[in-house]
């Protein structure tokens, strides 16, 4: 089976692409670039795991589309400035509305065009956020599907999964942690802040920056 991994360069979705690759699956990664602060850093980051075992040799090339928020989101927000909310807050404090729809559509797009039909996502259990549920996944695979004329499946299938079992999967599949990038304000070297709270939950997971 052809797979897509929205892929970001973070834990998630890099545990995600292995899986997607140890199931057998031939796995294009895509990265969708929004005009937030942090993409440049996550493009870096995914071109180093790509380089890497368990993805040298066996992923496909890495696919980057474009969808500018800067027409919806002020020029001031919070994610296009580079300044998020400190290490502590809630996740309702970095909401995007949007933004997974705003990713799937583009990417099932590609989909349709490359004849690939299934669409992987790595958001996990107890997101809050309404495009980040099991119902959301099954009207976009149907909403995709009619639109493109091509069966797609667009599924997150982390979702039962806290972040730090996602880290026991990475590990027993021989993802290279510490090459991955989960920060919304990289620093010099691509260095994550330590002071968003993506890096805390990184920290969290994996008792390391």
């Amino acid at each position: 089976m052809r797979s897509a991994v929205l892929a970001s360069g973070g834990v998630d979705s890099t545990v995600l692409l292995a899986e997607e690759l140890h199931a057998g699956h031939v796995v294009t990664p895509i990265h969708v670039r929004s005009g937030l602060a942090w993409e440049d850093a996550e493009h870096r980051a995914l071109r180093r795991l790509l380089t890497a075992p368990p993805f040298l040799g066996t992923a496909r090339p890495l696919v980057t589309v474009s969808s500018p928020v800067q027409d919806i989101y002020p020029a001031d927000h919070w994610a296009i400035t580079g300044t998020p909310p400190g290490l502590h807050t809630p996740d309702a404090a970095v909401y995007l509305e949007g933004r997974n729809l705003m990713l799937i559509a583009k990417a099932a797009i590609w989909c349709g065009r490359h004849g690939v039909s299934r669409l992987v996502i790595a958001s996990l259990a107890g997101n809050p956020f309404p495009d980040a549920t099991a119902e959301f996944f099954a009207a976009a695979s149907t909403a995709v599907s009619i639109g493109l004329a091509h069966p797609i499946d667009v599924t997150a299938p982390f979702l039962p999964l806290s972040k730090a079992g996602v880290v026991a999967r990475g590990r027993a599949l021989g993802v290279p942690m510490e090459l991955t990038l989960s920060c919304m304000n990289p620093g010099p070297g691509d260095a994550h802040c330590r002071a968003c709270s993506k890096c805390r939950e990184r920290h969290d997971a994996l008792s390391s920056w």
